[in-house]
C-alpha cells in the first residue's frame, strides 16, 4: 500500500481561481504535488490538501 505525505495549503478569498490555478499547478510541477482534496469555505476562501507519494529505499543486500 502507498504511504503519502500531505500539505495543507489555505487561499484566502481575494485571491483569484487564476491566480490559485497558478499556483497549485507550480506545487504540482516543482514539487510533485497531486491535489488530494479542495474545498470553498463559506467566506469564498479555499482549503487545499496537497498529496505526494513517500518512495522508500530498499537496501540492496550482496
Amino acid at each position: 500500500m502507498p504511504e503519502y505525505e500531505f500539505v495543507d495549503v489555505y487561499v484566502p478569498r481575494g485571491v483569484s481561481r487564476k491566480e490559485t490555478t497558478r499556483l497549485l499547478t507550480d506545487h504540482a510541477e516543482y514539487g510533485h504535488w497531486e491535489l488530494y482534496r479542495l474545498s470553498l469555505l463559506r467566506d469564498g476562501s479555499r482549503r487545499v490538501r496537497l498529496r505526494r507519494r513517500i518512495i522508500r529505499q530498499v537496501r540492496a543486500t550482496w
